[in-house]
C-alpha cells in the first residue's frame, strides 16, 4: 500500500487537513472522503463535464486530477451555490426557471462551468455560452434552454457569482 500524502485544501470555504492515497482522484476525494456528491462520475475520461468543479476559480474535470494536486488550493463544488437555508443561487434559479435541466445528471457540471464563465464574462453572448459550456455534454435538453438559462442568470440584476453572502439575508452558515 502506497504511503498517504498530507493534503491541505479548502473546499467550499472549509479547510481540510487530510491524508490521501497518491492516486485518489479529486472526484473520489470529494465524493468519498468529504461526502460532497454533487459532482457526478460520468465518463471518467474528462469528456462529459459532469464532474466539473472549480479549482482556484478554474473549471476543472475532477475525474482527471489527483487529490494530491489540490494541496493549498481552493475548491468550489455545486454544493457551494445554494444558501444554508436551501435558497437557490441565481444561476440555479435561472436553470430552473428557463428549463435548463431535465434528468439533472449534467447539471452540476453545467452550473460550475457557468460560474466560471460569468466570473470572466458577466454578460455573455450566446456564442460565448456555447463555447464555455462546449465541454459539458447533455443528452436531454438540446442546449437551447441551457444557453437561455445562463443568459438569464447573467442578466439578473441580483446575480452574485461568488459564494453567496447569506448573512445579509439574516441566514447564517
Amino acid at each position: 500500500m502506497p504511503e498517504k500524502i498530507r493534503l491541505n485544501v479548502t473546499v467550499n470555504d472549509v479547510a481540510h487537513d487530510v491524508l490521501v492515497e497518491p492516486r485518489t482522484l479529486v472526484l473520489d476525494f470529494l465524493r468519498d472522503e468529504l461526502e460532497l456528491t454533487g459532482a457526478h462520475a460520468g465518463c471518467e475520461h474528462g469528456v462529459c463535464g459532469a464532474c466539473t468543479v472549480l479549482v482556484d476559480g478554474e473549471a476543472t474535470r475532477s475525474c482527471l486530477m489527483f487529490a494530491a494536486q489540490l494541496d493549498g488550493a481552493e475548491v468550489r463544488t455545486v454544493e457551494s451555490l445554494a444558501g444554508a437555508d436551501g435558497a437557490l443561487h441565481p444561476i440555479q434559479e435561472a436553470f430552473h426557471r428557463e428549463h435548463g435541466l431535465q434528468c439533472g445528471f449534467c447539471t452540476p457540471g453545467m452550473l460550475m462551468a457557468t460560474v466560471e464563465l460569468l466570473e470572466h464574462t458577466p454578460l455573455p453572448e450566446p456564442d460565448d455560452v456555447r463555447e464555455a459550456l462546449g465541454g459539458n455534454l447533455c443528452r436531454c435538453t438540446g442546449y437551447q434552454n441551457i444557453v437561455k438559462a445562463v443568459r438569464a442568470a447573467a442578466a439578473a440584476a441580483e446575480t452574485s457569482i461568488s459564494l453567496p453572502d447569506h448573512t445579509a439575508a439574516g441566514v447564517t452558515a
